[in-house]
């Protein structure tokens, strides 16, 4: 079993920095099927989920993409906005109507370079978000590709 980390925004943020967060944000709306990013696509831009699902995916050579992780209300949908090249590393299509916080990734990483402590409250958010998705690809693949699954029942 996976160990529990607070990657959804209300676990991991604290109230000062979530409400400065969240005074960028701006609600958009993505009905079912729409993609919202591909692998390798410009990264300008990261989202929260507010209500239903966003599967994340990654490109498999010859066969459909794989599923990494759905992910629903309050997290993170998006880490490359904030690492150079600023490209993203996966895929993510909404799996049901999605309703969304959407933020540039400009403007944030800006508001981040003004306030040491809001930067780093915000990169150890994004770091815990992208450690724990590092662990679902790698339990995800090898449940698609190992002989013996990933043994996740340890």
């Amino acid at each position: 079993m996976r160990n529990p980390m607070p990657t959804r925004i209300s676990q991991a943020l604290p109230t000062e920095y979530r409400g400065r967060l969240m005074e960028h944000a701006r609600e958009v709306n993505f009905p079912e099927g729409a993609r919202l990013f591909n692998e390798g696509g410009r990264a300008d831009r990261f989202w929260i989920v507010r209500s239903g699902v966003v599967t994340l995916d990654l490109h498999v050579p010859g066969k459909q993409p794989a599923v990494i992780e759905n992910l629903g209300p309050g997290e993170l949908v998006g880490w490359s906005w904030m690492f150079r090249p600023h490209q993203w590393h996966l895929g993510a299509e909404a799996t049901t109507p999605l309703r969304t916080h959407e933020f540039d990734a400009e403007a944030v990483r800006e508001l981040m370079d003004g306030d040491p402590a809001f930067r780093a409250a915000v990169a150890t958010w994004v770091g815990q978000v992208l450690a724990h998705r590092l662990q679902a690809a790698r339990e995800r693949l090898l449940d698609l590709y190992a002989p013996y699954g990933s043994g996740s029942g340890r």
